[in-house]
């Protein structure tokens, strides 16, 4: 994934990385998946979902249903195509 300089970019997935308490490549990956699901690449269809999610995940820390117990249970939970996925043999 080629880095994108756009500083608008970035800073709103600075702050999504900040109140999901995830690392600024985590908060962009997220969003690029998120734009690949909806099938537009395009860099305002990126900041536009980034901002979603920024308010999302704000909203959700506002009314109190985003501590710090619930963000390590939805971060651990496994995808749908890792779930299989054998660490030892």
């Amino acid at each position: 994934m080629p880095p994108i300089e756009d500083h608008d970019y970035l800073k709103i997935c600075a702050e999504l990385a900040s109140y999901l308490s995830i690392s600024l490549s985590s908060a962009r990956k997220k969003v690029e998946l998120a734009a690949m699901k909806s099938g537009r690449k395009d860099l305002a269809t990126k900041k536009e979902i980034a901002r979603e999610l920024l308010s999302e995940a704000s909203s959700k820390s506002k009314k109190g249903e985003m501590t710090t117990t619930s963000q390590l249970d939805e971060l651990l939970k496994a995808l749908s195509e890792e779930e299989n996925f054998m660490v030892e043999d």
